[in-house]
């Protein structure tokens, strides 16, 4: 059967939010999308770039994966690139005029990476996908015996680097922005304190978007 949990979430949506933007989704229906923002998120059920951004319907482009990751571009292998065919979709065809790749604390696939879990092998789906975040791992250098949450913390951040860079990959993305008609951004959410950081695209610091949460001080954990 139907999980009950989820009818019951659409019969709430019916009688809260669609009644409120009805006009807005028969606009969409009618015209098309259009979102100027695209996100690249993390499969992660705490992580919703629409609930962290509170987005209407239409107003954000959204690919999720495991650990939030742009491959590069690779037009000639064989494997399927969903997330490619979603960036392709979001820059041609929309036109979006921000991509966002929003990684987040606690991340189990850099996780699993980092410590080489199971079911991370050379043959598992994810462990082939985690393995595209190396380059950024011998980026941070050798890992320290007593490190172990600090080294988690910098590997995420250094992924979402990596996507970044990944991106300009795309010759389709690549050009947009040395025209100035696409800009990237990356940004990192705390999911225990719900602080925001966004990347410094001179300094390349994560910084906070609000100086202090509701009832947290500024150094909250994530």
């Amino acid at each position: 059967m139907f999980p009950k949990r989820l009818a019951e979430g659409y019969r709430a949506f019916l009688d809260g939010r669609f009644v409120h933007e009805r006009s807005r989704y028969e606009m969409l229906a009618e015209t098309g999308q259009r979102p100027e923002i695209m996100v690249v998120g993390c499969v992660d059920s705490r992580v919703s770039p629409e609930v962290i951004f509170d987005a209407s319907p239409g107003e954000l482009l959204v690919v999720r994966n495991v650990a939030n990751l742009v491959p590069p571009y690779e037009p000639n292998r064989d494997s399927q690139h969903g997330t490619s065919a979603a960036l392709e979709f979001g820059v041609q065809a929309l036109r979006v005029k921000h991509i966002v790749v929003l990684g987040h604390a606690f991340c189990g696939g850099i996780r699993a990476f980092a410590d080489e879990q199971e079911p991370l092998s050379p043959g598992d789906f994810i462990g082939r996908w985690m393995s595209q975040i190396a380059p950024a791992a011998q980026s941070l250098g050798p890992r320290a015996p007593d490190d172990d949450g600090a080294y988690l913390r910098r590997l995420e951040f250094a992924s979402v680097e990596l996507s970044l860079q990944n991106l300009m990959t795309f010759p389709c993305v690549r050009i947009l922005v040395e025209r100035g008609k696409l800009t990237l951004h990356g940004a990192y959410f705390g999911v225990a304190s719900g602080r925001l950081l966004v990347r410094d695209p001179v300094s390349g610091r994560f910084e906070p978007v609000v100086d202090s949460l509701p009832g947290q001080p500024a150094a909250a954990r994530f």
